[in-house]
């Protein structure tokens, strides 16, 4: 994939201000053969050594789940992302991203395999002396040896910075002794390496420090019976007097906050991938029980009951799609021109990830919460086989679940979503004023219904567009009347989040769909324009619902009901026939047998 066709790169959180072209984006259409042979050795490898064994996976048998990540290793599929110099094949962020698409399918093997290649490696990766990423991350690309992540604590999850873990330097300077307890640690049960985030002596902040399984006092607790994932290895962590050389302090001291950060913001991307790849995994399940399953004398399929269901499955999987590679090519281009302009290739990596946290944030709480549609959708498709263990939904149902939780639960994630944006914008990095202010301006106006008729798409864009606006009014009169006590009214920051994050995927699934449709013309993608005439109208509702009740939380009179007024005028679309929509590409989904998008 050539980064140089990209004609204009947008920083993290602009898309609200700033206009984004077709052709300024990356579309997974466009994988070149290299990638589509990188996803066809991972979808092959779930296909065929995972899924056909998912009930021994899921009954922890013993070695089973460290053999699969040395077979993995074995394909490189652990390595696809780290340097050559380090035995991995050096691959960008968008192709590191279809790896964890390809995964995604794999249940507690895709878990075990996201934690280590992602919080299990790349904190040594990005943040290790060369000392540290010449010692462990070829054993960690081929799967020798496993990785897993200690952060948080009984008493320290979303607030991991208040973690108890102590940490004090030897009596004669060589060793640190740690002592404390994490726990829901993935992977704990067979990791050779930890990162482990500990406060030295009476620090403010986090350290963090690369732990071996060898090293005296670490001690495990039994496995965690959960409700989903059971074939992951997840158990509490104990520190006692553990001796740790000082060498093996990564990065500086009390700079473990900020590497948790960084690495969370990755593995929220990372997340979105796994998510989209069980996604399109339920939504080919769906289809076929749908065709197989006769009732009344004909296949469920038929009913226009199920098509519904299984249009819906799809056109919120696309829409996520949309977005996720959308912004995993915004972080590659912006990692891409840091390195040519001399930055160091490890950092460049992070600071493009924290350049576009908003958007990170936004995948993981959307593709999250579409992967929990689809699945309770897909136990409605099977019916009373969808309650059973004996079908594959009732897997899915529970292992889908801890998404939302994983990474930041999604009520942080859409908070720091809002608190990201009003930072930047107080820093002067987002001009968020000016547009709020001119949107402002606009509701003494007299409305423009119209839209441009000079390509196909201007409705739409004129509907995306009308979004942000939606967002600044509200946006700007939450921070105007309420300042400083915004931070404490958690329901208008949830509603901001939601009015956000549609407008991105609305944007991304526009700008998919109109890339796709300059490539392959119109009529080759109806389905496709159905799915995006379809979400934006639903998104339009969604973000005025969000609006209303955010406005009714602070606003009242005259200044509400004007507020009110422009709100309507930026949510309001055209009626289309949504059922026809959907009953067409139910029609292309069950004619295919499969997710076919």
């Amino acid at each position: 994939m050539d980064t140089a066709t990209v004609k204009q790169q947008l920083k993290g959180g602009e898309f609200l201000i700033k206009e984004t072209l077709a052709e300024d984006i990356f579309i997974p259409e466009n994988w070149d053969e290299e990638q589509l042979m990188i996803a066809q050795t991972c979808q092959e490898f779930v296909d065929q050594k995972v899924v056909p064994i998912i009930g021994r996976i899921d009954a922890q048998e013993e070695g089973l789940m460290v053999n699969l990540i040395e077979q993995a290793g074995e394909l490189g599929i652990l390595g696809v992302s780290i340097p050559e110099e380090y035995g991995g094949f050096g691959k960008d962020f968008t192709t590191a991203m279809l790896v964890s698409e390809k995964t995604g399918p794999g249940a507690s093997f895709s878990v075990a395999v996201m934690a280590h290649t992602g919080i299990g490696t790349l904190p040594i990766l990005y943040y290790g002396s060369e000392e540290q990423k010449t010692k462990y991350i070829p054993k960690l690309a081929s799967g020798e040896w496993k990785g897993a992540y200690c952060l948080t604590e009984p008493s320290a999850g979303s607030d991991a910075n208040s973690g108890k873990t102590r940490a004090t330097l030897s009596a004669d300077g060589k060793n640190y002794i740690i002592n404390g307890q994490k726990m829901w640690i993935t992977n704990a049960g067979f990791a050779d390496v930890f990162t482990v985030f500990a406060k030295i002596d009476g620090d403010e902040n986090l350290s963090a420090f690369i732990i071996e399984k060898g090293y005296e006092g670490i001690s495990l607790n039994p496995e965690e019976h959960k409700m989903g994932i059971k074939g992951s290895s997840t158990r509490q962590v104990f520190f006692n007097d553990c001796k740790v050389p000082v060498e093996n302090l990564l990065s500086e001291r009390g700079n473990g906050f900020k590497i948790a950060v960084n690495i969370l913001n990755l593995g929220r991307m990372k997340l979105g991938g796994a998510a989209l790849g069980a996604s399109k995994h339920v939504i080919t399940s769906s289809i076929r029980y749908a065709n197989e399953r006769e009732q009344f004398g004909r296949s469920i399929a038929k009913y226009g009951a199920i098509r519904y269901k299984l249009a819906e499955q799809v056109i919120r999987a696309y829409a996520a799609e949309a977005a996720m590679y959308r912004a995993s090519q915004n972080i590659e281009d912006a990692i891409h021109g840091m390195i040519e302009n001399g930055m160091e290739p490890s950092k460049a990596k992070l600071k493009g990830t924290e350049l576009f946290a908003i958007e990170a944030a936004i995948i993981k709480v959307h593709a999250s919460e579409a992967l929990d549609y689809i699945v309770d959708e897909g136990v409605q498709i099977y019916g009373g086989m969808g309650y059973s263990a004996e079908a594959p939904m009732d897997r899915a149902y529970r292992d889908s679940r801890i998404n939302r939780i994983f990474e930041g639960t999604n009520e942080i994630n859409r908070m720091l979503t809002v608190d990201m944006i009003l930072k930047r914008a107080m820093k002067g990095e987002l001009d968020l004023m000016g547009p709020a202010q001119k949107v402002a301006s606009e509701l003494m106006s007299i409305p423009d219904f119209g839209a441009s008729e000079d390509d196909f798409f201007s409705k739409e864009k004129k509907y995306v567009a009308n979004f942000k606006k939606a967002v600044l009014l509200v946006a700007g009169a939450a921070v105007q009347k309420l300042m400083m006590n915004l931070a404490k009214e958690q329901e208008v920051l949830m509603n901001l989040a939601d009015m956000l994050i549609e407008t991105y995927v609305s944007e991304s699934l526009q700008l998919r769909v109109e890339k796709l449709a300059g490539q392959r013309g119109e009529t080759a993608i109806a389905e496709q324009i159905d799915m995006m005439q379809v979400y934006i109208r639903d998104a339009a509702d969604k973000i005025f619902k969000s609006g209303k009740e955010a406005l009714n939380a602070f606003a009242e009179g005259d200044e509400r009901r004007m507020m009110m007024v422009g709100l309507k005028r930026y949510t309001k679309t055209e009626d289309i026939n949504t059922t026809a929509a959907r009953r067409r590409i139910a029609a292309k989904l069950i004619g295919q047998n499969k997710y076919c998008f």
